[in-house]
């Protein structure tokens, strides 16, 4: 099939889509990236989602849902006229959609018992009516109910496309949160090990937004940080939150790490009178640090680690993370053959592809659940199923 996988990640800072050509069945798939376009959000799009994640209204949650609807809809459109293809061979699309609200810790409900929850918005009715395609939707709901944290989902595209017969690779996403996966040699789905590191994008370009008073969004190739020195206090007082320390699995996102963490990062370095390029350099050192250490949850010797999402443009964040594995070589998806900056959005292209295929691709060590699980909800395009 050509599916269209759709991404939009913890920053919020836009949309990915990928046109993919996929073939093969059941775990022995083969992907191969046809187009990516990237569609960033508006300034005011973007601070009325973070606004939401933080306090929204659910008026305001239930326009947001469309109106997301509608720009991941233009995305896909998009990426589908840039790839030369025709809109009537692309068979699905799959949509991550925004994530606005992400609840993995057990909640006890009198009466009901533990609840776990997550919201991603970004109406896949609204996707499959513009675009006459059907629309796969809200993968980790299905996962959460089956006693996981519905996160993180891509390793197991990640075993798909990166294991190795003989090498163990850690696959490393600098996305809005970090994440890794650890893919054994040789070893099978069930051996992969993957979990939410910490913050990543959203801490750095939280700092640079309440340095610049909202007028920047990010550290471009990060060269404030690369003028900046790490300041060890702060670097301990980062590494001891209790995030860091706990046990996988588990995954996070803006509710633990959003702008009451940030804020309060950004208060440390006030106290402590650093440089704001200190700040932002310290804050690299703690990213790339936590991801090290994310090796003490694992069993195996990592061979080479393999790094993707939009951190890998920071250059200041790169050099750290390199630092810390040295001598253990790091490289970019793309020396293997994968885009870093697409991969995500490919990712769920691969996951709906096994949703209307029956194929469970939850990996329940991973998330925590008791069993694998078909993912995702269908909405029907204008033609109905593939």
């Amino acid at each position: 099939m050509i599916v269209v996988g759709l991404m939009s990640g913890t920053s919020a800072d836009g949309v990915d889509a990928a046109v993919v050509d996929i073939r093969g069945m059941g775990h022995g798939l083969t992907s191969t990236l046809l187009k990516h376009v990237g569609r960033p959000y508006s300034s005011r799009l973007r601070q009325f989602i973070l606004q939401v994640c933080e306090q929204g209204t659910v008026g305001q949650i239930c326009h947001l849902n469309v109106v997301l609807g509608e720009v991941f809809a233009k995305t896909a459109l998009s990426a589908i006229k840039h790839s030369g293809v025709s809109p009537q061979r692309v068979a699905l699309i799959g949509s991550h959609g925004q994530t606005i609200h992400h609840r993995p810790a057990a909640i006890y409900e009198p009466g009901i018992g533990q609840i776990r929850s997550t919201l991603q918005i970004g109406d896949p009715h609204v996707i499959a009516e513009r675009t006459g395609i059907t629309t796969v939707s809200d993968f980790r709901a299905r996962d959460l109910a089956a006693g996981g944290e519905g996160a993180p989902l891509t390793p197991y595209v990640h075993a798909l496309l990166f294991a190795q017969k003989r090498a163990t690779r850690m696959v490393v996403n600098l996305g809005g949160i970090a994440n890794v996966t650890v893919l054994p040699g040789g070893g099978k789905l069930a051996m992969v090990q993957a979990f939410d590191t910490g913050p990543c994008n959203m801490l750095l370009d939280g700092l640079v937004a309440i340095e610049t008073k909202g007028k920047a969004r990010f550290d471009q190739g990060g060269r404030l940080a690369r003028k900046g020195q790490v300041d060890g206090s702060l670097l301990r007082w980062l590494l001891a939150h209790p995030y860091v320390s706990r046990r996988p699995p588990k995954s996070t996102g803006r509710e633990m790490f959003g702008e009451g963490y940030i804020q309060r990062v950004w208060a440390q370095g006030q106290r402590r009178h650093l440089a704001f390029p200190d700040l932002l350099a310290t804050s690299c050192r703690f990213i790339a640090q936590v991801t090290h250490n994310a090796q003490k949850w694992t069993r195996n010797v990592t061979d080479e680690v393999v790094v993707g999402g939009g951190g890998v443009r920071n250059a200041r964040l790169w050099s750290e993370l390199s630092g810390v594995f040295d001598p253990i070589p790091v490289k970019r998806m793309d020396a293997y053959g994968a885009s870093s900056q697409a991969f995500e959005a490919q990712a769920f292209a691969v996951l709906a592809y096994q949703t209307v295929q029956g194929v469970c691709a939850n990996l329940p060590k991973v998330t925590g659940a008791r069993r694998p699980v078909i993912l995702g909800t269908v909405t029907p395009g204008i033609h109905g199923l593939p």
